[in-house]
């Protein structure tokens, strides 16, 4: 199974992810991981991530196109995986699209979480990590809604979008989850 999942930062994407990638035994590509990996082993690639990073700006589609290409040409992917963070935009949607298209690998399902903001901003300020003040936590969540939610259109369009509510309990929310990918074709 390929899954693109979606959802704004602080909606439990990374908790969830690690339960469904258990579950269905699928590769994790977190951008948000990797980004964080090579900014700390500070890698050229890592550094200049860091500096949009720490802006609370999306980092650029060619930075991150590049690590997805080379990420899911790894063995472990080729039996299903799920893309936690990309994509962001239309931009690296289509680029996804015209990269999965050519290996005859199209995705099977796109998970949206869906959580009020002023949760969303509740659920940040209380992490506690460095990119978590609150006005990156601010620009952080413009900047979801202005490049990414029109992805939620992009992908209904294709009829690959599942909307599940992201309010309630891990068990709540991951039950859901799993309503929707026990649905698809094996």
């Amino acid at each position: 199974m390929r899954i693109v999942f979606i959802g704004p930062p602080g909606a439990g994407k990374g908790t969830q992810a690690e339960r469904l990638i258990e579950t269905y035994h699928l590769a994790h590509l977190s951008t948000g991981d990797m980004l964080r990996a090579a900014r700390d082993a500070r890698t050229e690639v890592g550094q200049k991530a860091d500096q949009y990073m720490s802006r609370g700006e999306l980092v650029p589609d060619d930075i991150i196109v590049e690590i997805i290409r080379q990420r899911l040409d790894r063995p472990d992917c080729r039996e299903g995986y799920l893309l936690d963070g990309f994509p962001r935009t239309i931009a690296q949607a289509e680029s996804l699209d015209k990269m999965l298209n050519t290996k005859g690998t199209p995705l099977d399902v796109v998970l949206e979480i869906r959580v009020p903001e002023e949760e969303l901003f509740r659920r940040l300020a209380g992490r506690g990590r460095a990119d978590d003040q609150p006005e990156v936590i601010r620009q952080r969540l413009v900047a979801y809604r202005k490049q990414t939610e029109p992805l939620l259109e992009y992908y209904g369009k294709q009829g690959l979008l599942n909307s599940v509510d992201g309010l309630g309990s891990v068990d709540d929310i991951f039950a859901r989850l799993r309503t929707v990918l026990d649905r698809q074709p094996k």
